[in-house]
C-alpha cells in the first residue's frame, strides 16, 4: 500500500486530493496546524467514511515553519509521495503579510524538501510542489512551461522561489521533485475570501435576505478558471511519471470576474449591478490583468484534460451555496 503525505490537507485541494488517493487505495497522512478551533470541515467526512478497522486517513500536527518537526514526520511516516499544498494562498493578503507569506510559501517548501532529502536522499520519495500561475504575472499569453515569470505580488515571488528550488534539488540531488503550475481552480470548497466563492456565497446570502450588498475589487481581471477536482488528478498524474518534470495545468480559456458575475447572477435571475459595490481596498498594489494557460504538455504527456467547463463550474458553486442558505428548492440548478 502506497503512503502519501499532504500538507495543506484541510484546504480545498487537500480535501479533493485526499479523496482521490483514498479511492486509489493509498494510506493518506496529512499535516495540520494546531488551532483552538476546528479547521477540518472539508475533510471531516473522510473520518466517517472509512471503516474503523481500515484506518487509512491520519492527521499529524506540524507546520512548514518548523523544519525539525517536518523531518521527524517524514522519518516516521516514510511516505512514497509528498504533496506540498500548504501556503498562505491569498494574493491580496500577501501584500499585507509579505514576510509571513515568504516564510511559509518559499522557505516552508524548502524546509519540507530538505527534510525529504535529509531523511531519504534521492531514493523512492516523489515530491510535488503546488506552484501557481501567479508567477507569470504580466508575461505574454498563452503561458506555458517556457514562458518567463514576471511575478507581481509577494505571494507570486515566494512561489517562484519555491519553483526554482524544486528544480535545483531535482538537478542537484537527483530527487523526483516536480512542479505543477496550476492556474486558478475553484469549487464549492473554495475559501470564502476568494473572489469566485465570495461571489456565489454573497449572491446566495443576498437572495436569502441576509445581506444587501456584495463588495468586490477589480471586475476586469481575467483568469483561467478550472475545477479543483480535475486539477488534483493532474497532481497525482505528475507523480506517476517515471521522470520528474514541470507542468502547466489549465483550461486554455480566460474569463473576467465580470464574466463570472454574469454567469452566477444569471442562474438565479439577479441583476448584479443592483447589489455589487466596488471597494478599492480589494485592489492590489500591482495587478495581474490576464492569465491564460497552455496545458499542451500535460495533455500530451500526462493524458490530462479538464472535464468541467466554466459554466458548469459556476453552476456547481452556485448550487452548493444556495443549498447552504436553504434555497436549493427555490432555485433548482
Amino acid at each position: 500500500m502506497k503512503k502519501a503525505l499532504i500538507t495543506g490537507i484541510t484546504g480545498q485541494d487537500g480535501s479533493y486530493l485526499s479523496e482521490l488517493l483514498l479511492e486509489k487505495g493509498y494510506e493518506v497522512h496529512g499535516i495540520i496546524r494546531r488551532s483552538s478551533s476546528f479547521n477540518t470541515g472539508r475533510i471531516i467526512h473522510l473520518f466517517r467514511d472509512i471503516h474503523e478497522t481500515e484506518n487509512r486517513f491520519l492527521l499529524h500536527y506540524g507546520d512548514l515553519t518548523d523544519g525539525s518537526r517536518l523531518e521527524r514526520l517524514i522519518e516516521s511516516i516514510a511516505p512514497d509521495e509528498v504533496y506540498n499544498l500548504a501556503a498562505q494562498s491569498h494574493v491580496r493578503i500577501s501584500f499585507d503579510e509579505p514576510i509571513y507569506t515568504a516564510n511559509v510559501d518559499a522557505l516552508g517548501m524548502l524546509r519540507l524538501l530538505e527534510a525529504v532529502r535529509t531523511v531519504f536522499g534521492s531514493t523512492h520519495v516523489r515530491f510535488y510542489q503546488a506552484s501557481s500561475s501567479e508567477m507569470f504575472g504580466i508575461a505574454p499569453t498563452p503561458q506555458n512551461e517556457k514562458t518567463p515569470f514576471h511575478p507581481r505580488s509577494p505571494y507570486a515571488c515566494a512561489k517562484a522561489y519555491a519553483y526554482y528550488q524544486v528544480i535545483n534539488y531535482r538537478e542537484g540531488y537527483n530527487l523526483h521533485a516536480s512542479n505543477g503550475v496550476l492556474f486558478n481552480h475553484e469549487s464549492p470548497r473554495r475559501g470564502e475570501t476568494f473572489v469566485t466563492r465570495k461571489i456565489t456565497r454573497g449572491l446566495a446570502r443576498i437572495l436569502a435576505g441576509k445581506d444587501k450588498k456584495l463588495y468586490l475589487g477589480n471586475l476586469d481581471a481575467k483568469r483561467d478558471w478550472g475545477y479543483a477536482k480535475d486539477y488534483v488528478e493532474a497532481m497525482w498524474l505528475i507523480l506517476q511519471q517515471e521522470a520528474p518534470d514541470d507542468y502547466v495545468i489549465a483550461t486554455g480559456e480566460s474569463r473576467s470576474v465580470k464574466d463570472f458575475l454574469d454567469e452566477a447572477a444569471g442562474l438565479v435571475g439577479l441583476n448584479w449591478h443592483d447589489v455589487i459595490e466596488i471597494d478599492e481596498r480589494y485592489f492590489r498594489p500591482t495587478e495581474v490583468d490576464l492569465l491564460l494557460g497552455d496545458a499542451t504538455k500535460a495533455r500530451e504527456k500526462l493524458g490530462w484534460k479538464p472535464k468541467v467547463n466554466f459554466s458548469d463550474l459556476v453552476r456547481l458553486m452556485m448550487k452548493a451555496d444556495l443549498e447552504e442558505q436553504g434555497l436549493g428548492s427555490k432555485y433548482p440548478l
